[in-house]
């Protein structure tokens, strides 16, 4: 990290990252899609975790119990791992242990930023102008060409209505009951609308 990252990274030193990692890739195929080698050498969850923590080096990942090979590549990188035990885990499950994982790892943590391990094309830039504009903003969500995408930041006082969510909806429900508190971020980042469902969401793969 070079003294500009160090800096940035200062700047938002109470914003804890989470990394979603715990999905089942059931459009991708037979193969894990967070595994999969991208052009670059490194696999779908890689590109997406390694842009997390060059951003935000206090971060979180929620992983499967059972996927051996993701746990210990995280853990590997820096990340304080939390299991997914159910097999039939709803995203708003996964997303409550990433929740409560990061404020027992961070207590400190006064924002949360929360990202998805399938999309491996945001910019580490990104999440950092996300993180420095929730120090100030209660939501933060990046806009690119007027579409809004991820990842999402939120302040502290959403821990609570965090835990509270149900079903495979993520968030979503947060951000419709707050859109008067949302801070829109334009960028110039296609990666935040770009996530990895199937072969063909791949570059040159389509």
């Amino acid at each position: 990290m070079d003294k500009k990252d160090t800096t940035e990274a200062a700047a938002h030193s109470g914003m804890v990252g989470i990394l979603l990692a715990a999905g089942f890739s059931r459009r991708f195929g037979e193969h894990d899609k967070l595994l999969h080698k991208l052009n670059n050498g490194l696999t779908v969850a890689e590109a997406s975790a390694q842009a997390l923590l060059q951003a935000l080096p206090h971060s979180v990942a929620v992983v499967r119990e059972e996927n051996l090979a993701l746990q210990n590549m995280l853990a590997a990188i820096g990340y304080h791992v939390a299991l997914s035990k159910h097999q039939n885990a709803e995203m708003a499950e996964n997303l409550k242990l990433g929740v409560l994982a990061a404020h027992s790892k961070f207590p400190q943590a006064s924002g949360l930023v929360i990202t998805l391990a399938d999309m491996p094309f945001i910019q580490p830039h990104t999440i950092t102008k996300i993180a420095n504009q929730l120090a100030t903003a209660a939501i933060v969500q990046p806009v690119f060409n007027g579409k809004p995408g991820h990842p999402v930041g939120f302040s502290q006082r959403f821990k609570n209505e965090l835990l509270a969510i149900q079903g495979d909806q993520g968030a979503r429900e947060i951000l419709r009951a707050h859109q008067n508190e949302i801070m829109l971020l334009a960028c110039a980042d296609e990666g935040i609308l770009r996530d990895i469902d199937t072969l063909a969401d791949l570059p040159g793969q389509a």
